[in-house]
């Protein structure tokens, strides 16, 4: 066999072998955009070993749900995270399959909301679930359906329509554990209010049983709007959720209500409150009163101690109310007749002109 014709054989069989690569390299290729197949191979079998949770957008909102000894965290906040909720979008993660293959061409990313976060202008947002061995993450995008949406793997050219649906908020209220206390109604003997604005006054009961609660520091000359004018007091801790939390203490200039819980149980529960702007914010310390609340007493300042939380406005409105708005409003004065107008005096009349005297006639 002549050298050229070796030659030509060799070159031959690197294209052959170059083909079969290119041909195994497609073939693995349309494997992964098969549909139902998932579009994070691995992680739903690793899903307890996900430590870290981040979720990204372009205009720089972002959150990091962390998992600690205690449950998860979100990490800008360092409060508990809602376990539920962290837990399913893992399993979401896990179990996200291909619908279809839509696009590979970048500039078509945007209308499916998946092109890369790193602009603002990008709709997407990002979440990297991190394990020990691998960090996968994708980019979420439009919804399509009630069921399904679109992803991009990042790295990867194809993006996705895959299901179930995802929906992302980077936001770090949304993943916060929203229970702040919750103290029934029956628990509640005696309330102590201190608003901001108006006197002081307390509101109590003798009984679980009586319904309604008295009012003290009311003056005489006014009366209660109803028997249970002051009975929307005694549920303003119960199942009192928070809408955002900060650890940091109100200013020291800082002008607060103060309303005092005490049950029947010997617990007392000392709430402050203040508005910040549109935010209206509170504080909470308890303390036991008898042996039987000393370890719940230890549990509430332990978890809620140093901390400012965020409650919706209406909650505080209720906890703080004025005594004022507990009463019926005082008769409008009388009003004065309208004084009778004074005939303004007329003029006196101008005396006519003397005519002149005609001269005699010689």
């Amino acid at each position: 066999m002549t050298p050229r014709r070796v030659a030509v054989l060799f070159v031959c069989g690197l294209l052959v072998i170059a083909g079969a690569i290119w041909l195994s390299s497609r073939r693995h290729l349309e494997r992964a955009t098969l549909a139902a197949d998932l579009v994070l191979p691995g992680l739903e079998a690793g899903i307890n070993a996900v430590s870290e949770v981040d979720l990204r957008r372009g205009d720089g909102t972002r959150t990091s749900l962390k998992k600690a000894s205690s449950g998860w965290v979100v990490g800008e906040r360092e409060w508990a995270a809602e376990p539920g909720k962290v837990r399913k979008l893992l399993l979401d993660l896990g179990a996200l399959n291909v619908v279809e293959e839509k696009t590979r061409l970048p500039e078509n990313y945007p209308q499916l909301g998946v092109e890369d976060v790193n602009t603002p202008k990008a709709s997407g947002t990002q979440v990297d679930a991190v394990t020990p061995g691998h960090t996968y993450t994708l980019i979420v995008g439009k919804t399509s359906t009630g069921k399904s949406g679109y992803v991009r793997v990042a790295g990867t050219a194809a993006s996705l329509l895959a299901a179930p649906l995802l929906t992302l908020d980077a936001d770090p209220k949304t993943w916060l554990e929203h229970s702040l206390i919750d103290l029934p109604v029956t628990r509640i003997r005696r309330v102590e209010e201190k608003p901001l604005d108006g006197p002081a006054y307390a509101a109590a009961r003798d009984k679980k049983e009586q319904a309604d609660f008295s009012v003290t520091g009311v003056p005489k000359s006014r009366q209660l709007t109803g028997a249970g004018a002051a009975d929307s007091l005694a549920g303003a801790l119960s199942g009192l959720t928070l809408e955002d939390v900060q650890k940091s203490a109100a200013p020291a200039d800082a002008r607060v209500s103060r309303a005092v819980f005490r049950t029947f149980d010997d617990l007392e529960v000392t709430v402050t409150g203040r508005k910040d702007g549109a935010r209206a914010l509170i504080a909470l310390s308890a303390h036991a009163m008898a042996p039987a609340t000393e370890g719940e007493a230890q549990q509430l300042n332990t978890r809620l101690g140093g901390w400012e939380f965020e409650i919706p406005d209406y909650k505080y409105g209720v906890m703080f109310r004025p005594l004022e708005e507990l009463l019926q409003k005082l008769p409008e004065p009388a009003k004065k007749p309208p004084a009778a107008k004074v005939a303004a005096p007329k003029p006196a009349a101008t005396p006519a002109a003397t005519p002149a005297a005609t001269p005699a006639t010689k």
